[in-house]
């Protein structure tokens, strides 16, 4: 597949807790990924850390959370139907999340 960074379809998180996350955006860490859930907030709600070093080229591991392409080998309803939700709420908005203009900030509270 390709590099986890340059990927653009949706992709979700599954952890060891066994939670389930959408990752919208994801960023290179020194300790490992930082990554955007829908509808994150500038006080860092929605913006997860995950520790560890990354591998593989999809479906992708680091530390003991694995990551996938959203959809991919069986189908997650209740993902699916919340980033459907976070997809129509960009599109009421013409494609821009009203906090994407924070983006930067958040990214350096969180070592980016």
């Amino acid at each position: 597949m390709a590099d986890l960074f340059s990927v653009t379809a949706p992709l979700a998180i599954r952890c060891p807790d066994g939670v389930r996350r959408i990752m919208i955006r994801a960023f290179p860490h020194p300790d490992g990924l930082v990554f955007l859930e829908p509808f994150w907030r500038p006080d860092g709600t929605g913006v997860h850390r995950v520790r560890g070093e990354l591998r593989g080229e999809g479906p992708w591991k680091i530390g003991d959370c694995v990551i996938t392409v959203l959809g991919c080998h069986g189908t997650d309803a209740e993902l699916a139907a919340q980033f459907a939700e976070w997809q129509f709420h960009l599109e009421q908005r013409g494609g821009v999340y009203e906090f994407d203009g924070a983006i930067e900030a958040v990214l350096h509270e969180h070592g980016v």
